[in-house]
């Protein structure tokens, strides 16, 4: 066992886990964050997306004892006071979502994107969500969700 110091949605973690115990695992099965999803085992379908230190991250892909020390917003950390972080509103307003499973790594994603791109155009967003897979929508109003997103104050930062 190895033990891990780190913040997760604003709140000091320490815990003891194995090495080999996978970032997403940790936080589904010992804190209780179901909003990461597990989808499809091999870091491509970005339902496992998280914030690392402010970086879109998949956490099927990082190793919990690799966050010791580190920052982690979950889809959880995102809303303040009840309020949904203006990129969750955005993906609510333009119904860019149907069954929901990928939706918390898509928006973790625009969170990211948005932090570093003020106003994409919908060539930098295609590209940004490539990572980003929806079964169930054909992306246009994630699309149009993200491009409002951008709009709005506040929506490439967390807290």
């Amino acid at each position: 066992m190895v033990s891990i110091n780190l913040r997760v949605n604003g709140n000091a973690v320490t815990a003891d886990v194995e090495p080999r115990t996978l970032l997403v695992s940790f936080l589904r099965e010992r804190l209780g964050l179901t909003g990461t999803h597990v989808g499809c085992d091999t870091s491509q379908c970005g339902a496992c997306v998280v914030l690392v230190d402010g970086l879109s991250t998949k956490s099927c892909t990082l190793l919990a004892v690799q966050a010791d020390g580190r920052e982690v917003i979950t889809i959880e950390g995102l809303a303040r006071n009840g309020a949904l972080h203006p990129v969750q509103q955005a993906f609510h307003e333009h119904h860019a979502l149907q069954c929901g499973f990928c939706t918390p790594g898509m928006v973790l994603s625009v969170v990211d994107l948005l932090s570093r791109t003020a106003r994409p155009n919908e060539h930098e967003i295609r590209e940004w969500l490539e990572g980003n897979f929806c079964r169930c929508t054909g992306y246009h109003n994630i699309v149009k969700a993200v491009a409002d997103a951008a709009t709005r104050p506040g929506a490439g930062h967390v807290g």
